[in-house]
């Protein structure tokens, strides 16, 4: 059983993420924001971070940025639904995030992808 923090400013989401996860097996963590997020994280790490990108106060960008300086083994895999001319999915992953979705997200392409996530190194 995996430990993953949930960081996303819709309580919807965050909601839906719980329930899948802990179907899988997971222990699930919530933050509404990426500086509440950073809190938790830096109290006690998790094996996995689902960072929403667009948030306010510290959105998932800087949060992602933060994280990926200060916990080097940290995974996260980021998540917007934001389209146009700049493509924050591009800028999460040099900001350290190892994967990223796209919103809508399919619910069995996401458990895949934390799946592979949580059995790499």
């Amino acid at each position: 059983m995996a430990t993953i923090l949930v960081i996303d400013d819709e309580q919807s989401i965050r909601g839906l993420l719980r329930e899948v996860l802990e179907k899988a097996g997971h222990r699930v963590i919530e933050a509404a924001d990426g500086r509440e997020g950073l809190a938790l994280y830096q109290q006690q790490p998790v094996d996995l971070v689902l960072m929403d990108l667009l948030m306010p106060d510290t959105d998932g960008l800087e949060a992602t940025l933060q994280l990926t300086r200060e916990y080097i083994d940290a995974k996260v895999v980021a998540m917007t639904g934001a389209h146009g001319d700049r493509n924050f999915l591009d800028v999460a992953k040099l900001f350290g995030a190892r994967r990223t979705i796209a919103k809508p997200f399919d619910i069995n392409q996401l458990l895949q992808a934390v799946q592979e996530e949580l059995a790499a190194p």
